[in-house]
């Protein structure tokens, strides 16, 4: 009651808490001024909300869309990090999570539909088979990133909910990474 979190944390038993064991992750590029008075740059701010908004889209094409769909059930909770909201539509989601195996000709449907997806776009392969084909290496199946440019690889075969969770994790440190997003943003670069 009224304890701070290192208070509660202390009362386990545990004393040797690094100071700033505490401190939030998203923090890294605020400057507090005062009281109530935060500071950032305008392109860290719009990273901050993409990275805290990922719509993806609902796309599974194997056994590792199950994992997928698990990892956005309440046992893990992808709500946490704002990609709760599943598209059916390429044009209003902006992450593809290709789950499972790309068969050649499947390869036309993912680029188009990649390329009916706004910008900015982000791709995550899930799974061995989207990665490398998998133990299916013959002449039906390709990789995904001949198709689309990827942005963070989850290997597994399945990969647990939590490992694309980790993946979700990963990409939104590259969204929060990206300079340039203000000129983008304005149509000036």
């Amino acid at each position: 009651m009224g304890l701070d979190a290192s208070a509660r944390f202390n009362m386990t038993g545990v004393s040797d808490v690094p100071e700033n064991f505490f401190a939030r992750v998203d923090e890294e590029s605020l400057v507090a001024l005062s009281d109530g008075v935060v500071t950032t740059t305008l392109g860290q701010a719009i990273n901050w909300a993409r990275k805290n908004s990922i719509w993806p889209m609902t796309f599974g094409l194997a056994c590792c869309a199950i994992e997928m769909m698990s990892m956005s059930a309440s046992r893990f909770d992808i709500a946490r990090f704002g990609a709760e909201v599943f598209r059916g539509s390429p044009r209003q989601s902006d992450l593809m999570i290709i789950a499972g195996r790309v068969s050649n000709k499947m390869a036309p449907v993912i680029r188009q539909l990649y390329q009916q997806m706004p910008e900015p776009k982000w791709v995550i392969s899930m799974g061995a088979c989207a990665t490398s084909t998998g133990v299916f290496s013959n002449y039906a199946l390709i990789p995904v990133n001949q198709i689309i440019p990827v942005d963070v690889y989850v290997p597994g075969c399945p990969p647990r909910p939590e490992q694309l969770i980790y993946g979700i994790m990963l990409l939104q440190k590259k969204i929060q990474q990206e300079a340039g997003t203000l000129k983008d943003v304005l149509n000036l670069g």
